[in-house]
């Protein structure tokens, strides 16, 4: 039996999932239905542009709706850690790169709500992984493409 992989987000992640999946299916369902049922009104299908689109749109709703299931059903629920001493899940970590002395901080995130943009950086990322149980004061390593990068934990939240 093949194990499917756990999918870790908060349980406010998981609760847009469920809405989303609701939405998906009974008002995106019956929009769908019906623009291709205006699509098959408009004649031979073979030439029917309309219908292809609202086709292909049924496909990736069908494919979508799958993959908000397999989410839920999958969904490891991540609570913070609360711990300061060490980094957790839920812990805002400010980093100094060790190389320019920038300063930049993070929250340490399950990999459903990771949003690097935000400063949300998920636990599973190299960066994010090589933070996990770190002291304020150590320096980390994570290897990117452009070499090994080092960050030393100036603060733990």
């Amino acid at each position: 039996m093949i194990k499917e992989a756990k999918y870790k987000m908060s349980q406010e992640s998981l609760d847009e999932l469920k809405a989303e999946l609701v939405f998906l299916q009974t008002v995106r369902e019956k929009e769908i239905a019906q623009a291709i049922k205006e699509a098959r009104s408009y004649g031979d299908l073979s030439e029917n542009s309309e219908y292809d689109e609202a086709k292909a749109d049924q496909s990736r709703h069908y494919s979508r709706v799958y993959e908000v299931k397999n989410l839920i059903e999958n969904a490891e629920i991540v609570m913070p850690t609360g711990k300061t001493d060490s980094v957790g899940i839920g812990s805002v970590v400010t980093v100094r790169d060790m190389e320019d002395s920038s300063e930049e901080t993070y929250e340490i995130v399950g990999s459903q709500d990771a949003d690097p943009s935000k400063g949300m950086v998920s636990d599973d990322s190299p960066f994010g992984s090589a933070l996990l149980d770190g002291k304020k004061g150590d320096i980390v390593e994570v290897d990117a493409p452009v070499g090994t990068l080092k960050f030393k934990i100036v603060k733990i939240n």
